[in-house]
């Protein structure tokens, strides 16, 4: 095999001048060359899924890998978007190293800015004038789009992610329960109303109904203080694993699921809660 025309495979412009090779008109890859922002951001999503499962593994070689494929898609649209004089990747860099200082203020700024009470607040505060300010730039605010305290929020977050930052932005202006209680009766009110759309059989009132029920359950998470993402992703695996002993329990009996009836397996299903 040839030497690799890349001698500091360590160095993050090494990784760059990769993606300018592959990007490269007659001579790169016909795969990458057809990719635009579009058809990279599904990848872009699931690399950053790919780190986060890594970490939940606590496998640190994964971890140390993921992190390189999370990084290519940072230099793969930063390429792109030089190829179209958008921005570069140097721009990308200085713009989160200016954004990591001036959202530190008690870490980069004076002695005042890094007092305790200056501290307190200061991060959204700081986040509200910059999408303000971002605003009134592009001329976004207009009379009949006015600012909101949701702005900011992606559309694209998973949407029980989506859900707590869309709560936890209105809360921060007032709009929020001050204890659990009525958080707890407006989960009851719409299980409710829930059963009444599935009992008049009607699909659509039912997902909607589904969907402020969901709602309402995500913002007791938030009280609590427990992600509802990891809430549901622990519940899954907790029900995986179940399955699991029950199918492998049922072929120590040379059976399998569709072997047996529902209650048979109701029964294996509570015998492995028994044992964990």
């Amino acid at each position: 095999m040839d030497k690799l025309p890349f001698d500091d495979l360590r160095a993050v412009q090494t990784l760059r001048d990769i993606m300018l090779a592959l990007r490269t008109p007659v001579t790169g890859c016909p795969w990458d060359l057809e990719q635009d922002f579009a058809s990279i951001a599904p990848y872009t999503v699931e690399e950053a899924y790919e780190v986060a499962d890594a970490i939940e593994r606590n496998h640190m070689e994964d971890l140390c890998d993921e992190l390189g494929d999370l990084l290519l898609q940072v230099v793969y649209h930063s390429q792109m978007a030089s190829e179209r004089n958008l921005f570069t990747f140097d721009d990308v860099v200085e713009a989160v190293c200016a954004k990591m200082i001036r959202r530190h203020p008690h870490v980069f700024g004076d002695a005042e800015a890094r007092t305790a009470s200056a501290v307190k607040g200061f991060w959204e505060a700081i986040k509200l004038q910059e999408s303000a300010d971002k605003s009134q730039a592009s001329g976004d605010s207009t009379e009949s789009e006015p600012a909101s305290a949701l702005d900011g929020v992606p559309v694209a977050l998973p949407a029980l992610m989506r859900a707590v930052k869309l709560q936890r932005k209105a809360a921060r202006v007032g709009f929020d329960w001050p204890d659990l209680g009525p958080v707890v009766d407006k989960i009851e009110e719409e299980l409710v109303e829930l059963k009444h759309e599935v009992e008049h059989g009607d699909r659509q009132a039912a997902e909607e109904e589904i969907g402020d029920f969901l709602f309402a359950t995500v913002n007791l998470a938030r009280h609590l203080r427990i992600e509802p993402e990891a809430a549901l992703h622990a519940a899954s695996a907790k029900f995986s694993r179940r399955f699991r002993s029950v199918e492998h329990k049922l072929t120590e009996s040379g059976k399998s699921p569709q072997d047996v009836s529902l209650e048979e397996m109701d029964g294996l299903w509570d015998e492995t809660k028994r044992e964990e």
